[in-house]
């Protein structure tokens, strides 16, 4: 990737299209954001010449130039004291696995499994282990969010759900990453129904990205499907709907199966670096505290390579569509009248790959965390029509949760308050923030209207055929994008919001 080249160029686009700082003739009110306005922006970043967004490829560089240059145009300004204007550098780790056999064995007895049932990740350019004891742990953790069993030099086979117990216990990736640290020699996780086979091994597949910061993962990870996994189960003597029922009690402490594994992998290990992308919109009358408003802009790339016709995962619910709406909001406070507090913006990388670029923000912060009152996450939003009530992801902080009920009143929303948005707290980069004390919500209408996202979320997302069209329902987007528009103007005035 010619990210340097493309530094220089962010820079010149900024300088030559860059707005005044501070509106001529504040407007009364901020102009409608129309499905016209979101649909000019996901149509280009999901076009098939931004090939999927991934980071780390010209895409990023295509995505990086967009979004500084309408961010640039708006009027927002470079984080002051960056060291690349406009970017935070990401450093990352891709692992990419070349080749992997699994050989399982039960009383000398080898057990067949699919091909296509189990794929491989090596952690290290070449991996061979032996003999490996195999130990089933459920959902990795007891009740107290603690490895529930002894794993050190076994393979654990894991459940990817989350846990039934327990209070807010880690989504599979941390609980993959909490066995590695018990001394785990590998992780193998077995696919949920939730998400047909085929697209988790299309989108996860033998290809891993951490943070080059991260503690190192287990020698072997890959995924299982679920019939592989009952099938070795049963070979095992055991019955897999009796070990996923016994693995729900938060007391349960593994099940050791009489099998061993051999595994050899081969893999190409690539540091690189990728970016968030970080604005700012100074406050009119700065009081300390800021508003932080994030989209990950990143997808899959090029991610189905078997097929001819096509090839590019182009993520245009996911998250053109939020990114679509971060660029109409900022053009919006920063053209009317400007708001008390500092507002920022920033889209992340790799949150595709585990939230890593807003987990490497909120450990690398360029605005202090305690400073920032309120951040506001929008991930796939182009999912409803018009008219459908706001939920909010993060909810039940009593001050907050007020400020959103009146926001969305005032402009005719009626607030869905069932509490099915809250399972989706851990899959959103707001739960990076979460973790380091930054209340963090995610308001709008596409996690209210649950068989819409559903739907959604079994055909279109992470596969191909999320690509703009007419069939993109825009209508619902338009009108969260107005919600947070008023949000905004909410959350960075000081005296109706005083800055928690």
């Amino acid at each position: 990737m010619k990210i340097l080249k493309f530094h220089a160029a962010i820079a010149a686009v900024a300088l030559a299209t860059i707005a005044p700082a501070v509106s001529a003739a504040p407007a009364a009110g901020d102009a409608p954001i129309t499905e016209t306005d979101l649909a000019s922006h996901i149509k280009t970043l999901a076009s098939d010449a931004f090939e999927g967004r991934a980071p780390g490829t010209e895409g990023e560089d295509r995505t990086i130039a967009y979004v500084v240059g309408e961010w640039a145009k708006a009027g927002l300004e470079a984080v002051p004291g960056s060291t690349t204007p406009w970017l935070q550098g990401v450093p990352l780790v891709e692992t990419t696995g070349t080749g992997g056999t699994a050989t399982f064995r039960v009383n000398g007895q080898n057990v067949t499994l699919g091909d296509d049932s189990i794929t491989l990740t090596g952690r290290d350019p070449s991996v061979s282990l032996a003999n490996l004891p195999v130990v089933f742990v459920g959902y990795g953790l007891d009740g107290k969010g603690k490895v529930n069993a002894d794993v050190t030099g076994k393979l654990a086979v894991m459940l990817f759900d989350n846990a039934p117990f327990g209070e807010k216990l880690p989504r599979y990736r941390e609980r993959r990453q909490m066995l590695a640290e018990a001394g785990a020699a590998g992780v193998l996780v077995i696919a949920t129904d939730a998400v047909p086979w085929t697209q988790l091994r299309a989108s996860a597949g033998s290809k891993a990205t951490r943070l080059a910061s991260a503690k190192p993962g287990a020698p072997v990870t890959g995924f299982l499907s679920a019939e592989a996994a009952d099938v070795l189960f049963g070979k095992a003597g055991q019955d897999g709907a009796a070990l996923r029922k016994a693995a729900e009690a938060a007391n349960y402490k593994g099940t050791a199966l009489s099998v061993t594994a051999d595994i050899q992998t081969t893999s190409i290990v690539r540091p690189f670096e990728s970016n968030n992308i970080i604005a700012k919109l100074p406050g009119a009358r700065p009081d300390g505290k800021a508003v932080l408003f994030l989209g990950h802009w990143d997808h899959l790339g090029i991610c189905a390579l078997d097929d001819p016709k096509d090839r590019i995962c182009n993520g245009a619910v996911d998250n053109a569509s939020g990114i679509a709406v971060l660029i109409e909001v900022a053009k919006r406070l920063a053209s009317g009248t400007r708001p008390d507090r500092d507002i920022y913006f920033m889209a992340t990388t790799a949150e595709e790959k585990g939230l890593l670029g807003a987990h490497y923000f909120a450990a690398n912060p360029v605005v202090p965390l305690a400073d920032i009152t309120v951040a506001l996450n929008i991930d796939t939003i182009a999912i409803s029509p018009r008219g459908t009530p706001v939920a909010t992801i993060g909810r039940g902080k009593p001050a907050y949760d007020a400020v959103v009920r009146d926001v969305a009143t005032k402009l005719g929303r009626k607030l869905d308050e069932d509490g099915e948005a809250d399972a989706f707290v851990q899959r959103q980069d707001g739960w990076a923030l979460g973790a380091k004390g930054v209340t963090s919500l995610m308001v709008g209408g596409s996690f209210s209207d649950m068989p819409l996202l559903e739907k959604f979320l079994e055909s279109d997302y992470h596969g191909p055929a999320d690509e703009f069209s007419d069939k993109v329902p825009l209508g619902g987007a338009a009108e969260d994008a107005d919600l947070h528009v008023a949000l905004g103007r909410a959350f960075a005035d000081t005296k109706r919001w005083p800055g928690k």
